[in-house]
């Protein structure tokens, strides 16, 4: 298949109508956002951060150690892999890291995006500061446990589910149960299919979907759920248990945020850890003096909690709070890059971080793009839309394109007027002659306002007729780039694009800049 010319356009975000106030503010670098993150991130502010995050080599061998045992779910490495996961042992090599759940699939858009705005990053700042390594890594969320968010995708505008009634953290799901919804497939997809019926659960799957996609890349993908890892957060678990500290200085500052007009993303709970085994992942809560495991028969002593912490780590999940937190503990990590709604509630977390004297990383939005195939390009220019149009409402669009059409509103009124004064003329003369005709030569100009009103309503009608086809290829364009009303790569899935494109990964890797913070859009060309 021929190789896809690409026309690449870049627009303020604030200019989509898809972002918050929030997101557009701190690409503004608004003053009133700046208390809440550390450098705002440009190619000069990583010189900075990288003299600011302390990582020892011990750190780095349990990390080297850990990945290497993961990455023993794949029968055949890519060098590129291999090599990044041995420069993490290197003392000047760091990380930029994205995280998402274990979309099947690969889920909306957006999943791959955030993987490539990594990637990019990466290779500008090696550019820029070569006397040091940097890792794109995917923190894959695999002790969430939130199923119904992550079972199904969306193909060609028909949606497929998993259906399963395993429990607990998705990562440690069987993938077996997977194989009706493999049958139902339109079409053979190798790299989905034999990663999920060659693995022994979904966070493993995961890993060799993207290794698959973005080996070549050397991406390293990493799994939280490990006990020598989960070691680290032990001194956070105490504090949790002892004093809900994270509790206190999150809701301080998120009470600073909505004074500032900027709605909290994530709620903090009193202790933001879960218990978690196979089956299993429910909030620890403290009740009568006793620390329970909610909907569960678990009940222990703070001495019984903490004796647990410290013989199984692993049992211990942070939540979307202390998750972040947990992140830059266990990696050499420089930035971290996510949506609209993840960068604003990392803006919650500071204190968070000062108080346990950890580096607050840069906060990247990832990239965000509308990606228009060739027909859907055809049918833009035939309507002589402009890309950045798009993004109106469809009413809007209709308007301006009525206007293009060089149509104006129908109205006969200075018609109207010029009859009501050849009747008022009349009138007169009847006046003039015999009074008793003023009130019929009244009641035919009032047949005939009727009757030019009757013609402007039929004559609008069939100027709309003219054009309704007009109409309805803008509304089935709007349908098809923003499915639901939303962006596109909120809904659509990659192997909508990369089924007939098979440069999609590649072209969006050319086309994206991580630090440009502009939206992209990207017009397949004739």
């Amino acid at each position: 298949m021929e190789v896809q010319t690409m026309k690449i356009t870049k627009i303020d975000y604030a200019a989509t109508g898809a972002f918050s106030k929030t997101i557009t503010d701190y690409l503004c670098c608004s003053g009133q956002l700046q208390p809440f993150y550390n450098h705002f991130p440009t190619l000069e502010a990583f010189g900075a951060q990288l003299k600011e995050k302390s990582f020892s080599q011990e750190q780095r061998q349990t990390l080297h150690q850990a990945l290497q045992e993961q990455y023993t779910s794949l029968s055949d490495i890519n060098p590129k892999v291999q090599q990044n996961l041995d420069l993490l042992l290197q003392p000047n090599t760091y990380t930029v890291t994205t995280g998402h759940q274990l979309n099947i699939f690969t889920g909306p858009l957006y999943f791959v995006y955030k993987i490539i705005t990594a990637i990019n990053t990466c290779k500008q700042l090696q550019e820029k500061y070569p006397d040091y390594n940097f890792v794109p890594v995917y923190w894959m969320a695999t002790e969430d446990h939130d199923f119904a968010e992550i079972n199904h995708f969306s193909l060609f505008g028909k949606a497929y589910t998993w259906e399963t009634d395993q429990t607990g953290a998705v990562g440690r799901f069987s993938t077996e149960s997977m194989e009706p919804l493999l049958k139902e497939l339109p079409e053979a997809y190798p790299v989905f299919e034999e990663a999920y019926r060659n693995s022994k659960n979904l966070a493993d799957a995961t890993r060799a979907i993207t290794h698959a996609l973005f080996g070549e890349y050397g991406l390293v993908s990493i799994d939280g759920d490990h006990t020598e890892l989960k070691k680290a957060l032990l001194p956070v678990v105490e504090q949790e248990l002892t004093g809900q500290l994270s509790n206190r200085l999150v809701e301080e500052t998120s009470a600073q945020l909505e004074e500032l007009g900027y709605k909290p993303q994530v709620y903090s709970r009193e202790i933001n850890l879960f218990y978690l085994t196979d089956t299993l992942r429910e909030r620890i809560v403290q009740e009568d003096g006793k620390y329970k495991v909610l909907n569960t028969d678990l009940s222990y002593t703070l001495e019984e909690m903490l004796q647990e912490a410290q013989e199984h780590p692993e049992r211990f999940s942070p939540n979307v709070i202390l998750r972040p937190l947990y992140e830059e503990l266990i990696l050499p990590n420089l930035a971290y890059i996510g949506g609209g709604a993840e960068v604003a509630y990392w803006f919650q977390l500071k204190k968070l971080f000062a108080k346990y004297e950890v580096a607050f990383p840069l906060l990247m939005l990832r990239n965000s793009a509308l990606y228009i195939s060739r027909s859907n390009a055809s049918r833009m220019h035939k309507l002589e839309l402009q890309p950045q149009d798009l993004f109106q409402d469809y009413q809007e669009l209709k308007k301006q394109l009525s206007g293009q059409l060089h149509e104006e509103e129908i109205s006969l009124e200075a018609q109207g007027e010029a009859v009501a004064a050849a009747f008022a003329e009349v009138e007169k003369l009847a006046e003039n002659i015999d009074p008793t005709l003023v009130k019929a030569v009244g009641a035919e100009a009032q047949k005939a306002a009727n009757s030019l009103q009757m013609l402007e309503k039929k004559i609008s009608k069939a100027r709309d007729s003219k054009h309704e086809q007009t109409f309805k290829q803008l509304e089935n364009l709007k349908d098809k780039l923003f499915p639901g009303g939303t962006l596109q790569e909120r809904k659509d899935n990659l192997l909508t694009f990369q089924t007939n494109n098979p440069d999609f990964i590649p072209a969006l890797a050319e086309a994206f800049d991580p630090l440009e913070f502009k939206f992209t859009i990207l017009e397949e060309e004739a």
